[in-house]
């Protein structure tokens, strides 16, 4: 893409409504516009992020045997009624129709896709049954303040599975919970998430959430370093010994939360009479989990961790483009580059705009695309191009030949 037909455009100020640090700077960068508390639009480069999460997450859940549905945002009050959840989950949004019929709008879907599984599992034979869907949530979020960490409106990945008995769930948690350990991994910030065992309310004595060590936390987690998980501050007391070494020394640290896993058991199965006949013909309640990951937090913790002084710092795989060539006064010889790599099938954003060398380095930085290719007659006159990473203080010149290598390298 062409930078300078790029619609969107960079900003120096950073916003005066934004107190998060994500949204600060994925809005000075044009990634992501606010229209109200909660509630952000997606902008070219924004949106080019959030679709590659997307199919990171997706790629993870085809792998484990989902299998991908869309389920509506607008929710019979009855279903909720019958899991008792109408009354009793305080975020959720409520709308009337001109007929005075009372919807829902989807905060999370178990009260949907456990009455669409009754019309396809009768037998043990329809068992396991794994589908899941990405899809607009939206919750009355009444502190809206951490930018697209916590919305009233958010992209979420919500799978669901369904067994025969509690065993062959744990079987498949245990694949969900690598899956998760991929994408985030994938997305840059494994390293820093932690697999933490959280309260099961009232269906398990656990459920376990994936939380990623950032300033902008709002949880805090205890963190066993041995054995490389953590417990949530709010079960510590009753747990504080580690449930994997028995281990009591641990390390406090503040945590964005990016996922969580459920074994919801027969929570949501059980109102809905969800059951399947065994080979002896008696009937047993199906068991249940429930795996969601929020998109746009991801995408918001990626940028709580990863981004420096300079801007954001994206991953090569989430980045908006994997290159950003910067032409100073050369915008042939930088146009002959740009084709070279877009033909490699090499995703490359051109900043071919009429603006000064440093107006274009601090835009870069703020954008934060992997690799920053620089085209300019002392460039040239060195034998190439300037090539920097993004995460590294050191540029250095490369032949144009050359650069296709430092690329897929």
């Amino acid at each position: 893409m062409l930078q300078s037909q790029l619609f969107t455009k960079t900003s120096k100020d950073t916003p005066k409504d934004e107190v998060s640090r994500n949204a600060q700077l994925l809005v000075r960068a044009g990634f992501i516009k606010k229209e109200m508390a909660g509630v952000y639009s997606y902008l070219p480069l924004g949106l080019r992020v959030l679709r590659k999460i997307e199919t990171i997450i997706r790629d993870e859940m085809n792998k484990i045997g989902g299998q991908e549905i869309l389920m509506p945002v607008f929710h019979p009050k009855e279903n909720w009624e019958k899991t008792g959840r109408w009354d009793t989950m305080d975020d959720l949004y409520k709308v009337v129709d001109k007929s005075a019929r009372e919807i829902a709008l989807g905060a999370t879907h178990e009260e949907i896709v456990v009455p669409l599984a009754k019309q396809f599992i009768s037998s043990y034979k329809d068992l396991p049954l794994y589908t899941y869907q990405i899809q607009n949530k939206f919750r009355m979020e009444l502190r809206a303040k951490s930018g697209i960490l916590r919305g009233r409106e958010f992209m979420m990945k919500d799978l669901y599975s369904f067994h025969i008995d509690e065993k062959d769930l744990d079987t498949y948690y245990e694949k969900a919970i690598l899956a998760y350990k991929n994408i985030f991994h994938s997305a840059g910030i494994g390293e820093k998430t932690f697999l933490t065992f959280a309260s099961g309310g009232s269906f398990s004595k656990y459920s376990h959430e994936f939380q990623t060590l950032a300033d902008a936390g709002e949880d805090i987690i205890h963190i066993c370093d041995p054995c490389n998980i953590a417990i949530n501050e709010e079960i510590i007391e009753e747990q504080n010994e580690c449930p994997i070494c028995g281990g009591s020394n641990f390390r406090k640290e503040k945590a964005i939360e990016t996922g969580n896993i459920f074994k919801l058991k027969t929570k949501f199965s059980a109102p809905f009479d969800l059951s399947y006949k065994d080979e002896k013909g008696d009937n047993h309640l199906v068991i249940m989990g429930c795996y969601g990951i929020g998109l746009g937090r991801l995408m918001g913790a990626v940028t709580e961790v990863l981004a420096d002084k300079k801007g954001l710092v994206w991953p090569k795989a989430i980045a908006p483009f994997s290159v950003h060539i910067l032409s100073l006064n050369q915008d042939g010889e930088a146009l002959k580059i740009y084709n070279a790599l877009t033909e490699k099938g090499i995703e490359v954003l051109l900043d071919d705009r009429d603006l000064r060398a440093g107006e274009k380095f601090a835009d870069a930085d703020l954008i934060g695309i992997p690799i920053r290719v620089v085209v300019s007659p002392k460039s040239l006159d060195a034998g190439g191009v300037e090539v920097r990473r993004r995460n590294e203080d050191e540029s250095r010149i490369i032949s144009a030949q050359a650069l296709m290598g430092f690329v897929e390298e």
